[in-house]
């Protein structure tokens, strides 16, 4: 999760949160929770330590209101959501007001991949087993050929440029766009992206011009939207006759629907992503199972798709 704000302006209200964490990550959710109530008591408009309560509370099966409670007095402090109330409001199964919002708010992956960027790369390939932008050339070459190339292309949710890196030889022109300003650093020192935009990739795509690119890609993206749908709409408008938009999702068992999993990421129903491609105007061209990722040692299933206007 992000890291909290720097200080709550309270030198003791600060070593007692400090305090909290610790008793919480040692498994002593009571101590947390008095801990962090304590810290409320001298900052109240702390926001890190209405959510570590909330935390704390939540690990005892009969507080689940009362971290509800927590997390919602974290979530008025701040709308924009950095440190991801909405999340664990959504795994208590509690509404947070925004019913027809995502549960993972652009402000909180700002904040997580801000605080990431520097060891993201290899934590996710060395670590994880992360496989995305390989898998998404994989298919690209198998469709078009390994002559292929791709004069323009736009590379949503960018990260570190690990997708550009594997797109070598295939993409002409690169821009790429991404939320977090620490992750964009990253990528610009990659020197292969002619254009980097800091923002919402729904945004950037908003801004395109229409027919001009020849492929859009989308590595592990996916997974922090709830509703893929209006991307597949704004995707379609961009791409030129015959242009691909590519992409990696986790899957889940049902058919239809977005599902937020354990793990805090979006799991897509095969159905509603052929669904909101029809929709959309576009066709598939290849859908096919993927491991995309590990976690805890174990294959994160998932889907591998390159959609055609």
């Amino acid at each position: 999760m992000p890291a909290p704000a720097r200080s709550s302006g309270d030198l003791l209200a600060d070593r007692r949160y400090a305090w909290a964490e610790a008793a919480l990550a040692d498994g002593d959710a009571g101590a947390a929770a008095e801990l962090a109530a304590q810290v409320l008591e001298l900052a109240p408009a702390y926001g890190p330590a209405w959510l570590l309560l909330g935390r704390a509370r939540a690990a005892d099966p009969g507080g689940r209101e009362a971290a509800a409670e927590a997390f919602r007095a974290a979530l008025a402090l701040d709308p924009d959501d950095p440190l991801g109330a909405r999340l664990h409001l959504a795994e208590l199964g509690e509404a947070a007001g925004e019913a027809d919002g995502d549960a993972i708010s652009p402000a909180y992956v700002r904040a997580l991949f801000d605080g990431y960027a520097g060891r993201f790369e290899r934590h996710l390939v060395e670590g994880l087993g992360y496989r995305g932008p390989a898998l998404i050339r994989e298919a690209l070459v198998r469709l078009r050929g390994p002559q292929a190339r791709f004069g323009t292309v736009l590379d949503l949710g960018c990260g570190t440029g690990l997708m550009a890196r594997a797109l070598d030889g295939l993409a002409g022109t690169l821009a790429g766009v991404d939320l977090s300003p620490g992750m964009l650093a990253e990528a610009r020192r990659t020197g292969l992206y002619a254009r980097l935009h800091e923002g919402d990739l729904r945004a950037f795509l908003d801004a395109e011009p229409p027919g001009k690119a020849d492929l859009a890609v989308a590595a592990d993206v996916f997974i922090y939207l709830r509703a893929i749908g209006p991307v597949f709409l704004e995707a379609a408008r961009v791409l030129a006759p015959g242009g691909l938009l590519a992409f990696t999702i986790q899957g889940h068992p049902g058919e239809r629907g977005a599902v937020l999993g354990a793990d805090g990421r979006y799991a897509h129903g095969i159905a509603s992503v052929r669904e909101d491609a029809a929709a959309a105007g576009l066709t598939v061209a290849l859908l096919e199972p993927a491991e995309i990722r590990r976690q805890n040692g174990v294959g994160v299933p998932g889907w591998l798709a390159v959609l055609a206007r």
